[in-house]
């Protein structure tokens, strides 16, 4: 039996600063692009606070310290011992060293918490890939350890909400979530070219870019009944629809055919009484502020009218896992 009885929207947001890119070959420290990502935030906040939007933040857990002393004394005992050493937060910070700017921040997950209708969540503690060699489990309990005791010694939360970093999605892994606090987790759309992530061919790119614009998946909007839970030792697996792409400044086109196409999947959950689950990080903003946020505000409105006319509803993961009565929520 159906306990949503409209359309659904959900938001995640991956909050990572260079703790999400630091092992991309491209990397740069750019510092007008996170100096943007900061401001940013509050103004991401001060949308969603105007237009009624819930949103969780799945939050790297380094970003919550002030300093590189207070970063140390909530260090893991036992880190991941990757057999490639540059996925590593911990050996890049060897190597680079730590700045505020761009490692830490917490004024801006402060004002998360006092935004109404957002969700604190994690993204891990040190950006965690489950699916990458030589990691083990005790490893990945060790950071959700760290990730949940800096949340409740800086800011008194539990969080429940639990980002994969890389949409890296280790299935033997998703009871240590539950048994850490998260009674939810972010999963993959079922297409093919989501599947394994850590296996980024060119070819799953390709089609992954391509699918913004027109249709080579599956439906990307998804009911009640597709919503997994292995058991109530297992957290609900709640999944992704659509990852909203950056801003693209060479191309008009471009920019209005991918915008089109979430509004256009937005209006069919609506319809169809179905849950849109958009998710992006808020650095995706930072090469083109102003054009970006006028495109989330053209998003807020599309929503707002499929409210009016659909009853459409805003969610965050946790919301909607509470609306869902998720302790005793199954999927099969």
């Amino acid at each position: 039996m159906n306990q949503l009885d409209t359309g659904a929207w959900i938001i995640s947001l991956d909050f990572e600063l260079l703790w999400g890119i630091f092992d991309k070959p491209d990397n740069k420290v750019n510092t007008p692009y996170f100096s943007n990502t900061r401001e940013l935030v509050p103004r991401m906040l001060d949308s969603f606070a105007r237009h009624y939007i819930e949103a969780t933040w799945a939050t790297v857990g380094m970003l919550f310290a002030e300093n590189k002393e207070e970063w140390e004394s909530f260090l893991p005992k036992i880190k991941p011992s990757y057999r490639n050493k540059e996925y590593s937060a911990y050996e890049w910070v060897k190597k680079h060293g730590l700045q505020n700017e761009y490692h830490f921040a917490p004024d801006l997950i402060k004002k998360i918490i006092d935004t109404p209708g957002q969700e604190l969540g994690s993204h891990s503690f040190a950006h965690y890939y489950t699916l990458m060699r030589g990691q083990t489990p005790s490893q990945f309990r060790n950071d959700l350890q760290a990730a949940q005791r800096i949340a409740k010694h800086k800011f008194q939360i539990n969080l429940s909400s639990l980002v994969f970093p890389r949409n890296h999605i280790n299935l033997q892994y998703l009871k240590i979530c539950k048994e850490e606090g998260f009674s939810q987790v972010r999963s993959n759309p079922k297409d093919w070219f989501w599947q394994e992530t850590q296996h980024e061919r060119v070819i799953k790119r390709i089609y992954r870019t391509a699918d913004c614009f027109v249709s080579l998946g599956g439906c990307s909007s998804f009911g009640e009944d597709e919503i997994y839970q292995e058991t109530e030792n297992y957290p609900l697996e709640i999944p992704a629809s659509r990852l909203l792409r950056p801003y693209y400044q060479k191309s008009n086109l471009i920019n209005k055919w991918r915008l089109q196409r979430v509004m256009n999947e937005m209006t069919s959950a609506a319809k169809q009484k179905k849950i849109y689950h958009l998710w992006w990080h808020p650095h995706n903003f930072a090469n083109n502020p102003k054009a970006s946020l006028n495109e989330l505000e053209i998003l807020i409105n599309h929503y707002k009218n499929l409210k009016e006319t659909y009853g459409m509803k805003s969610f965050s993961m946790q919301s909607l896992a509470n609306a869902l009565n998720a302790p005793t929520f199954k999927s099969m």
